[in-house]
């Protein structure tokens, strides 16, 4: 049975697991709109602020890494409707369309081997 303080210590650790959960999140999102604002400069001021940014996922990743956290992006892989995903567009297909992840808007948080946030992605119809 917990103490006083041995409950404490479990609400704040769930307080720090969720906030790293939104932390994860909020990378993978600044990570395309830091992309896109930076497509807007010249390739020198790219690929310096790209440099810059690759080390600081680096450095978060490697956080999140430490604390048993893992960010997964689908893109480019084939559909599975039993991937851990929320599809923002399923209806615009067919039962028999073989269908692939186009663009992850927010990606699959897991902490060891386990879904602790389901992802959405947006979905396109494959080469048949």
């Amino acid at each position: 049975m917990f103490d006083h303080e041995g409950v404490a210590m479990v609400e704040d650790y769930g307080k720090l697991k969720d906030n790293l959960v939104v932390i994860a999140g909020e990378l993978h999102r600044f990570k395309g709109v830091f992309a896109k604002a930076i497509s807007k400069l010249d390739i020198d001021e790219q690929n310096k602020y790209s440099s810059q940014f690759q080390w600081f996922s680096k450095k978060v990743t490697k956080a999140l890494d430490d604390a048993g956290i893992r960010v997964v992006t689908l893109d480019g892989q084939l559909y599975d409707p039993g991937m851990a995903v929320t599809p923002l567009n399923i209806e615009d297909f067919e039962a028999e369309d073989i269908l692939y992840v186009a663009q992850t808007m927010e990606p699959i948080i897991m902490q060891d081997n386990a879904v602790i946030k389901t992802g959405t992605v947006i979905l396109g119809r494959a080469e048949k």
